[in-house]
């Protein structure tokens, strides 16, 4: 897809006084992740878009900002500044640089960061002509509190920014697409002046002319906004590799059509695999097995049956090569249940992305089923179909090989 957004437009000028005593010398931006910045993750994402230039909007120490990210050179962008007083709402910045924002442009908070999908943003607001496109966190893990009602089309029927109405189901996390008009209907509207804040007066606004338009994501976002989130956004930037794992036909051998492993002694290992598992965890991967499990819901094996035949797995594995598996999923469920884990529906690797705090998009699946294959792109990892003639030994040393790990 051809990108025709150009810009993005970073909204980074704020005290940040949820994160003294750190921003009593520093603004908020710069706070330290994984041994960078926090906004240069947000620069290097940018740039991934496909998008090449850069206006931060600037209020509180803003030179700091200025002298580590310079004009943008060293990361092959072009990188502009517009500074305002640290007392100016984002409104009042984003009024103030007008002169340097283009007709579309990618809107960003300088604390969030989430691997959203962007070339399904570009798409829905291409698709639904809006004037806002927003990326929205579906919140069904009660992360936050919501503050958006969505109808089934997209289109935002109401933004709540004191989150305190009824039946609300969704958040804004940033990363919209904007039109420039916006700006225009933000200094037009009458609240303007009092509020000064954008999304305060410019949303609710929108969605009156049917303009607000959401694009979810079941994928949760990491937040230098206040202390009690930074150990979870230290974690997910911490670049370990994961590689989830189907078990039937990728790691054991499958049984017949129809038919489970239903006891321990079933339970066999396909030549190399591990071998595989050894190769992957010496180079520093977490293995993460996700397994659809029908035959409990079927009456053929219990939960606790399950329990000891992954127990024999984890045993002969570490016997062999001295490691386990680091984490298990299993989806009990029939294919007629309308869960969200079996596959191919990609539940359990989200459920696995909140508990290890990972980023989807540099994940991969291996498996032997296009219901793998399928889960892993709901999901956004790379997915690696494994067979008898391309197995998991062989999936490995290519991973080695390409330096995939």
């Amino acid at each position: 897809m051809v990108n025709p957004i150009k810009q993005a437009v970073i909204l980074a000028g704020g005290m940040g006084t949820r994160l003294q005593p750190f921003t009593n010398d520093n603004p908020k931006p710069m706070y330290p992740v994984n041994g960078v910045p926090f906004i240069e993750h947000l620069i290097i994402q940018i740039k991934e878009f496909g998008i090449h230039h850069v206006l931060i909007l600037l209020g509180y120490m803003p030179e700091k900002i200025m002298d580590y990210l310079g004009n943008g050179e060293k990361y092959d962008l072009n990188i502009e500044y517009a500074v305002t007083p640290p007392s100016f709402e984002t409104g009042e910045r984003l009024a103030q640089a007008g002169e340097k924002i283009k007709d579309d442009f990618l809107l960003l908070y300088c604390d969030n960061y989430c691997p959203v999908d962007y070339e399904r943003l570009l798409s829905d607001f291409q698709t639904n002509n809006a004037v806002i496109q927003i990326s929205a966190y579906t919140n069904e893990d009660h992360y936050t509190k919501d503050n958006l009602r969505v109808a089934e089309n997209g289109c935002v029927e109401l933004y709540d920014k004191k989150r305190t109405s009824p039946h609300l189901e969704g958040v804004d996390i940033g990363y919209a697409l904007v039109k420039k008009e916006a700006l225009t209907l933000f200094q037009n509207e009458k609240n303007a002046v009092q509020s000064g804040n954008f999304e305060l007066v410019t949303y609710p606004a929108l969605v009156r002319e049917k303009k607000l338009y959401a694009t979810f994501t079941k994928h949760r976002y990491y937040s230098i906004g206040s202390w009690t989130r930074i150990e979870e956004t230290k974690k997910f930037f911490d670049h370990r590799k994961t590689i989830f794992l189907d078990r039937d036909g990728t790691i054991n051998v499958r049984p017949p059509k129809a038919c489970y492993v239903e006891k321990e002694e079933e339970f066999i290992w396909l030549d190399g695999a591990m071998q595989a598992i050894r190769i992957l965890k010496d180079h520093g991967c977490r293995i993460i097995l996700v397994s659809n499990q029908p035959g409990i819901v079927r009456g053929r094996l219990t939960v606790e049956t399950l329990n000891r035949i992954h127990a024999k797995m984890q045993m002969e594995l570490k016997q062999e090569t001295g490691y386990e598996i680091d984490a298990i999923y299993f989806c009990p469920h029939n294919w007629d249940e309308g869960c969200d884990c079996r596959k191919p529906k990609p539940g359990m690797l989200y459920q696995a992305q909140k508990d290890f705090a990972l980023n989807l998009r540099t994940c991969l699946l291996i498996g032997d089923d296009e219901r793998d294959i399928q889960a892993g792109m709901a999901a956004g990892c790379r997915s690696i179909l494994v067979s008898e003639s391309y197995d998991l030994l062989c999936a490995a040393k290519d991973l080695i090989e390409e330096e995939a790990v």
